[in-house]
């Protein structure tokens, strides 16, 4: 069976590299050109790409995803399968192409959180599961017939980097998975709407996951301990919640919580100079273990406090 695979980031790598490493024959790779990146604004090459020039994978990069030309070489290849791991929305004419259809891997378990960042918002929404997902494309955008998901949890450790990491894995395994069904036609796909059902949900049950933006990244310390912890949580390492220090942005990866009744206004800052700073909230303190000031590195909070007078 003949594969196009399709994707950018490291995250889509994991996927990629078992297929490779299970001997199946992936015929090209699609991702995003090249683009100026750093100080020196020289290319900067995606995850993907680097991993198929090393593999010798034929590599295809277009502007433009219904350049006639594009749609030409990719029907040269005469693919039974297209896979697509964290890449852009694909016309008609490209997913409908292959015999053996075009499947995603989602980062959530479908059909809660559909949109682009489904991670993040599973760990700010408090959820204590999230999971991967395989499903068929169609034309609406992650509501395609679901072939298989995975479950896994989420604990009060995790952040959205631990469980983006952990996804990588299992939804490698998850891709490698659904195209031995998909090869060996045992395949039964079921629609989204009959998974609602099955759940007893409501359309009002379902959870999006839309492109996070600053603004959301602005942390409100009038709100409850449990929910701005998880906000920085599902933010971090990256886009990273952020709030002010003296009137300079800091930047917050890692934190404890404190639940109490302290009478204080939220938002001040309790520190003791040395070790600990803390924010107050709405009925507790939110204690932060690694921060960033504004023109500063990433560091600890007792480093950063050895260098910083409150």
């Amino acid at each position: 069976m003949k594969i196009v695979f399709m994707g950018t980031p490291e995250f889509a790598v994991a996927s990629l590299d078992i297929l490779v490493s299970n001997n199946y024959d992936v015929a090209a790779v699609v991702t995003v050109p090249d683009k100026p990146a750093g100080r020196g604004q020289q290319l900067s090459e995606s995850a993907v790409k680097k991993y198929a020039v090393e593999k010798g994978i034929k590599v295809l990069q277009p502007e433009k995803l219904r350049n006639p030309d594009f749609i030409a070489e990719l029907q040269s290849l005469n693919a039974d399968l297209f896979i697509v791991v964290a890449f852009r929305m694909l016309p008609e004419v490209v997913w409908t192409m292959p015999s053996k259809g075009t499947f995603n891997l989602h980062g959530s378990l479908l059909p809660q959180y559909r949109g682009a960042a489904p991670i993040n918002w599973a760990v700010i929404n408090g959820d204590h599961e999230t999971g991967v997902t395989t499903f068929f494309l169609k034309h609406e955008i992650d509501t395609g017939n679901i072939i298989f998901n995975v479950h896994t949890p989420i604990t009060d450790q995790d952040n959205a980097g631990t469980i983006h990491d952990r996804l990588m894995e299992i939804g490698a395994e998850l891709v490698l998975k659904t195209v031995k069904a998909i090869e060996n036609n045992e395949v039964i796909a079921k629609t989204q709407d009959d998974v609602i059902a099955e759940l007893g949900l409501q359309p009002s049950d379902l959870r999006h996951a839309p492109k996070i933006f600053k603004d959301d990244c602005k942390i409100d310390w009038n709100q409850s301990t449990e929910k701005i912890f998880n906000l920085i949580r599902g933010l971090s390492p990256y886009p990273t919640a952020f709030t002010e220090l003296n009137g300079l942005g800091l930047k917050i990866f890692k934190v404890e919580k404190e639940l109490e009744n302290h009478g204080k206004t939220p938002g001040e800052v309790v520190s003791d100079g040395k070790k600990f700073l803390k924010f107050t909230t709405d009925d507790g303190y939110i204690n932060v273990l690694e921060l960033q000031l504004q023109g500063k590195k990433r560091m600890t909070t007792e480093d950063f406090l050895r260098g910083y007078k409150l």
